[in-house]
């Protein structure tokens, strides 16, 4: 039952936008799981369901994915400060850091989850990213560039 109720709330808050406990309750009760308010603390404590502003500024529980907006700010200022230039060749992309900052970089490009982006090898001062194809690897060279000349 309360593995039944946890996959149920899971894709109740991704359909929906519920920002309380309240809202989530009563979606509940209309999908048939009659329960307490304190039961769906517990739920949302075992979920691990944050509440974060979605892209709208509406406040909505969602699953903690760990990347909240302070995080992924730090992981940029990261990359910006680190990161020297980019170049690519076939479907792979050179990251040229400076050195020792290599690590610190990769982290925080591995965080940018970016699309076509396959895996991520940090030396000291260079990441090689393996791209799915030279489309991809181009368009990724082209955005850590840009993002370095802001």
């Amino acid at each position: 039952m309360k593995k039944k109720r946890h996959e149920l709330i899971l894709r109740l808050i991704e359909e929906n936008t519920l920002s309380t406990q309240a809202e989530l309750l009563e979606k509940l009760n209309e999908n048939g799981f009659k329960t307490t308010q304190a039961t769906i603390s517990r739920d949302i404590k075992d979920l691990r369901l944050v509440k974060k502003t979605d892209d709208s500024g509406v406040s909505r529980y969602a699953v903690d994915t760990g990347d909240t907006t302070e995080l992924i700010g730090k992981y940029k200022s990261i990359f910006e400060h680190s990161v020297v230039k980019a170049d690519n060749a076939g479907n792979m992309v050179a990251v040229k850091c400076y050195v020792g900052m290599a690590q610190a970089a990769c982290a925080a490009l591995d965080s940018m989850h970016w699309e076509g982006l396959v895996g991520t090898i940090a030396g000291d001062d260079t990441i090689f990213a393996l791209c799915k194809t030279a489309e991809s690897a181009e368009k990724m060279k082209e955005s850590i560039n840009n993002i370095l000349n802001k």
